[in-house]
């Protein structure tokens, strides 16, 4: 018989929720068939059967399990049957001490302090992280996670109180009207809405600046509209404004280094990247999501646009995998896509050292060679994160974004 427990999938993710089983239970499944989809923090993850038999489900559809936790067991009818009985009355956070047939447990509490010296801690390599860029010792802490794990939340409260705020924010219900508290409806934060708030944290901790200017997309613009229909009619590829600024970023990094970057806290250097993976932000049914763009810099214009349309399908259908969502270099935002929004201050994807915001192309009037014309202008805001680049920096990459979406001749299609 083998276990199957939620397994730790990276990226500092330590819970999820069931989302869907794909079998029955009691249902005989085959070595690798798909049987349960977790729904994590960055996207659902399709958990396969390690071998074949009889499957015996745990943890219930909607459940939320944690790193470690048992959701189902493989066996034969007898080896399930044994399993049951010696599990009478064992809570499932507790199970038995895993064996060697188990898929990738997590250790549990007993097993985690065993062996385990003073100076030792259990945290995960995000978490880690966290506390060296916050300057807090994970030794001075105790974890209030399974096993004395220590969670991010342990770590900022240990933070708060470093920085004289030591006084906990009030709860909701102490500050919500005594005669208004039966007319609220409480919504548990999904597990996107939880990686979304953890994220926008750390973001916030980033000393950030705003470069904002206009572009003339007039000529961009033309281009976009004489070609859409001759590369969706040849190519099958929706072609937008977007690939092209994509494109310029590109150009734009290759020209300014340091905001193809990371900040290293610890060490004091600033971290370069020599590979460009462009980050998308965008819209999702249960919250925002950055899918990226891998090695776009070695991609044209079309098939940055085809990545485009295939990384959103999978967005709206949360289909998209987290390797799909990971290891960006620098991220663009789309807010021109909504209709909305007019030198807004998109937040920087952490750890990144940028963030691009581009906005809606508007006609507007233009003073160009002393007469006024109405153009199509594209606003962008460009958040910088101030310890790495500086103002004048800005300017330049701004600059080199204005002169290649002006003239989009010099941006390769295929």
């Amino acid at each position: 018989m083998k276990e199957i427990r939620f397994v730790d999938v990276g990226e500092g993710i330590t819970e999820g929720r069931i989302q869907k089983w794909l079998v029955k239970d009691g249902e005989s499944v085959s070595e690798d068939q798909a049987v349960v989809q977790v729904e994590t923090d960055k996207a659902v993850v399709n958990v396969p059967a390690p071998i074949s038999g009889k499957i015996s489900i745990s943890a219930k559809e909607g459940a939320l399990v944690h790193v470690g936790d048992l959701i189902a067991a493989i066996g034969t009818d007898a080896e399930l049957q044994n399993a049951s009985a010696s599990a009478q009355g064992v809570p499932q956070a507790q199970a038995a001490v895993p064996t060697a047939h188990q898929v990738q447990a997590a250790p549990q509490p007993q097993q985690a302090r065993a062996g385990r010296g003073p100076t030792e801690t259990i945290a995960t390599p995000a978490v880690r992280k966290l506390a060296r860029d916050l300057g807090i010792n994970l030794l001075e802490i105790s974890g209030t996670g399974p096993g004395g794990r220590i969670l991010e939340n342990d770590v900022r409260s240990i933070a708060h109180q470093a920085a004289g705020q030591a006084r906990p924010i009030p709860k909701f219900s102490e500050v919500l009207e005594e005669s208004h508290s039966a007319d609220v409806e409480r919504i548990p934060l999904s597990q996107t809405r939880k990686a979304i708030a953890r994220n926008m944290e750390a973001s916030w901790t980033i000393p950030r600046a705003v470069h904002m200017d206009k572009i003339d997309a007039t000529a961009l613009f033309d281009v976009v509209q004489r070609e859409k229909p001759r590369v969706l009619q040849e190519m099958g590829v929706k072609l937008t404004v977007l690939p092209f600024v994509i494109k310029a970023v590109i150009k734009a990094l290759l020209e300014n280094p340091n905001f193809n970057a990371s900040y290293d806290h610890e060490k004091l250097e600033i971290v370069v990247k020599k590979y460009y993976n462009i980050g998308l932000a965008a819209e999702a049914p249960d919250g925002l999501k950055v899918a990226v763009v891998k090695g776009a810099d070695s991609k044209s214009i079309i098939e940055i646009a085809r990545s485009i349309q295939e990384l959103g399908k999978k967005v709206r259908e949360r289909t998209i995998s987290l390797g799909e969502m990971q290891d960006s270099t620098f991220t663009v935002s789309n807010i021109g896509s909504l209709g909305g929004g007019y030198f807004s201050v998109p937040m920087i994807n952490y750890p990144e050292v940028a963030i691009l915001g581009i906005h809606l192309i508007r006609d507007e009037p233009v003073v160009r060679e002393g007469k006024i014309e109405i153009r199509k202008v594209l606003p962008f805001s460009l958040v910088f994160d101030h310890r790495v680049v500086d103002g004048a920096e800005a300017v330049k990459f701004g600059n080199a974004l204005i002169k290649y979406l002006e003239d989009p001749d010099f941006l390769e299609m295929v």
